[in-house]
Parts: structure tokens; C-alpha cells; sequence
């Protein structure tokens, strides 16, 4: 594990020096957080005035919840992505490679600082927005709605499991491709089968239940797990140090 360490804090300094990557993690939740509780608000006005619980706030609070769960699929392309063909290309990879660190540890290390990071400003933005919006419904409403389990084991437990997907997905394809932008853009497209989910909800083809959800985490389980063993193998230290150009 000292070799896991070592990668993961050489990485972790690579990211605070990248102040993009540092100010996208910060903003876009921040962004989220307050627009979706000023969603929350506006229904709670509209409430208050035709003096009737809207049936359809406790599904609202829900679908809101859930896009911190796409958040989680997309913070951490960038940081995946630049860790494997950033290096690359700034010829601080080689190195790194030519130590007896096995490429599980390499991988390993590297997966933990493309995780950490966005797991961490997803559970911040998550609860500013949970804290905003209660705020919002005992003032108007006079009662808290967070938390809740649903919202609960999507935070918990379904955002970081699909975090860890968006990490091994970027891993793959970063070791395929010799562009930094393009392996980010390629990753950033995994929010369009998590968002199908939420079209899905929209229609009344899905509902957000903590069942569901519970349903969803185990199957996001499977696919990491498959997705491991994938990224494992995908990653050729001797194809990467001898082929790439």
C-alpha cells in the first residue's frame, strides 16, 4: 500500500495544481445546489399561495437528488483522463512506469485520486442543496423532507459506485487514445445512459425508490467489478512505454 499511496499522493498534487480541474469541481456543484433549491422554492411559493402540498414535490426533491448522481459520472473524466494521457504527453509517465510498481498499484493509486476529489464535492453540492432545501420547506411548509433513504443510497451508495465506473471507463479509453481532450470528451458521454434513467423516472417507466435504487447499486456493483478486471488488463505498461507516440 505504500506504493498506492505514493502514486495517489503525486496525483493528488498534479490536481491542485491544475486549477481548471480544482475550480470545475467547485463550481458546477455549487451551481447545482443553489438552482436546484431555487427550484425547490419556487414550488414551495407556489404552495404556500394555493394553500395545498404539491403532490408532486416529494418526486421533484428526488429527480434534483439524483442529478448529483450524473454529477458523480462526470467530475471525474478529467481527472482520469489527464493522470494517464496527460502524463503521457508531458513525459512524466515513463518514469512511473519503469519502477517495479506492479500496474495494479499504478492503477490503483491513480483511481483513488480521480475518486476522491469529485466523490467528495458531489457529497458537498449534495448536501448544500439537501440543507438549502429544507431550509425552504419548513419555512413555507413547516416541515423537512432530508433525509431520506432514497436520497440516502443514491449519495452514498449509488454516487460513488458510479464514480468508480467513470474512473475505470476513462482508464480504458485514456489507454487507447493519445489526446488528452478527447479521452475527457469520450469519458464526460457517460452521463447519457444515467441520464436515460432520469427520462425514464419523467415518464413513469422508473420510479426513484429506495428498492429501486438498492436494485440499481448492485447492478452498477456487477459492472465495476467486470470493469476492473477490464481496465487491468487494457492498461500494457510495455504497449504504453514502446507504441505510443
Amino acid at each position: 500500500m505504500q506504493n498506492v499511496r505514493s502514486v495517489a499522493a503525486k496525483e493528488f498534487e498534479n490536481i491542485r495544481r491544475r486549477k481548471s480541474i480544482v475550480l470545475g469541481m467547485v463550481v458546477l456543484p455549487l451551481l447545482l445546489s443553489v438552482g436546484f433549491s431555487s427550484i425547490v422554492q419556487n414550488q414551495v411559493a407556489q404552495a404556500t399561495q394555493e394553500g395545498v402540498m404539491p403532490t408532486t414535490l416529494p418526486l421533484g426533491l428526488e429527480s434534483l437528488t439524483y442529478f448529483f448522481v450524473v454529477l458523480a459520472a462526470i467530475l471525474p473524466g478529467s481527472i482520469a483522463a489527464y493522470s494517464i494521457v496527460g502524463e503521457k504527453i508531458e513525459k512524466s509517465l515513463e518514469p512511473l512506469l519503469a519502477t517495479p510498481m506492479t500496474d495494479g498499484e499504478i492503477l490503483l493509486g491513480k483511481s483513488i485520486a480521480a475518486f476522491v476529489p469529485p466523490i467528495l464535492a458531489t457529497w458537498a453540492g449534495a448536501s448544500i442543496f439537501m440543507a438549502l432545501s429544507d431550509y425552504v420547506l419548513h419555512s413555507g411548509l413547516s416541515l423537512y423532507y432530508f433525509p431520506e433513504w432514497t436520497s440516502g443510497i443514491m449519495m452514498l451508495l449509488l454516487a460513488p459506485l458510479v464514480a468508480i465506473f467513470s474512473v475505470e471507463v476513462t482508464v480504458i479509453v485514456s489507454s487507447r487514445v493519445n489526446d488528452v481532450r478527447g479521452a475527457t470528451q469520450i469519458g464526460t458521454l457517460l452521463f447519457i445512459p444515467f441520464m436515460a434513467v432520469f427520462v425514464a423516472a419523467v415518464s413513469g417507466n422508473f420510479t426513484f425508490s429506495a428498492v429501486n435504487i438498492l436494485i440499481f447499486s448492485g447492478i452498477m456493483l456487477a459492472v465495476d467489478v467486470a470493469m476492473f478486471f477490464l481496465s487491468t488488463s487494457t492498461f500494457n505498461r510495455e504497449e504504453i512505454l514502446t507504441k505510443w507516440k
